[in-house]
């Protein structure tokens, strides 16, 4: 029998908890909760759950610091419950190392139906984290270019020869642009290629997420901004 996927909620507003939590089991997901930061951090760590949902605004410790904590141990998919007016919170969260964010107050049927897709996107990948579609054959992709290798199967990549540390989000954003290189794609399709879903947040979340691939490649990263448009992959093939 499958092991039911498991996801964790960290809010200290009890509505909140018990609507989410809800709505997830009616799904058939196993739901553990904690309403502050250090209760949220450490039922991350005992758990580890295939999806976290975590307010920003948490005592002990904030959210954001929450998710420091997790990025530095954990590739879990993040979605962060922020507050409608804290626009600098959800850009930071993104930079942190959020993968989404749904702002306060949300429909609880629109929460869930982005964690059903995120946890598709997460069950077509390969291993812990993997939100690309799955692939064809049994031999992993492998995109080689002058500058950039990636093993899509391992999830390795690769500048000049050296590893570069990317999320799993990172890797997806760049995966779905070495795929298509040379094109541009727009921010609605990257969000389409790597979040999975008709997106009813910003585009924002594509170009931050994409502001860490480019400051991990280096200053001459081969990622081309095409202005009101979107973004193309631009490392000549071998």
């Amino acid at each position: 029998m499958k092991a039911a996927i498991k996801i964790l909620v960290v809010d200290d507003e009890p509505s909140i908890v018990n609507l989410v939590t809800s709505y997830l089991k009616a799904e058939g997901y196993q739901v553990y909760t904690a309403s502050d930061g250090p209760a949220g951090l450490k039922a991350a760590r005992t758990y580890k759950p295939d999806l976290v949902v975590l307010d920003i605004m948490l005592p002990g410790l904030d959210g954001l610091e929450v998710l420091s904590h997790l990025r530095r141990e954990s590739d879990v998919y993040v979605i962060l419950l922020t507050a409608r007016t804290e626009e600098t919170d959800k850009i930071v969260g993104l930079s942190v190392g959020a993968d989404d964010y749904v702002t306060k107050p949300f429909s609880p049927r629109e929460l869930t139906a982005r964690v059903k897709a995120a946890l598709r996107r997460i069950q077509a990948g390969e291993g812990a984290g993997g939100r690309l579609e799955p692939v064809e054959s049994s031999t992993p992709t492998i995109f080689s270019f002058k500058r950039v290798w990636m093993d899509a199967g391992a999830r390795q990549v690769r500048l000049d020869g050296k590893p570069v540390e990317l999320t799993a989000t990172e890797f997806n954003l760049l995966a779905a642009l070495a795929e298509n290189r040379g094109r541009v794609l727009t921010r609605a399709q990257l969000l389409e290629k790597v979040w999975g879903y008709d997106y009813f947040g910003d585009t924002r979340v594509v170009d931050v997420h994409l502001g860490h691939v480019r400051k991990k490649l280096g200053l001459e990263a081969p990622i081309a901004t095409v202005r009101g448009v979107g973004y193309r992959f631009e490392d000549e093939p071998l």
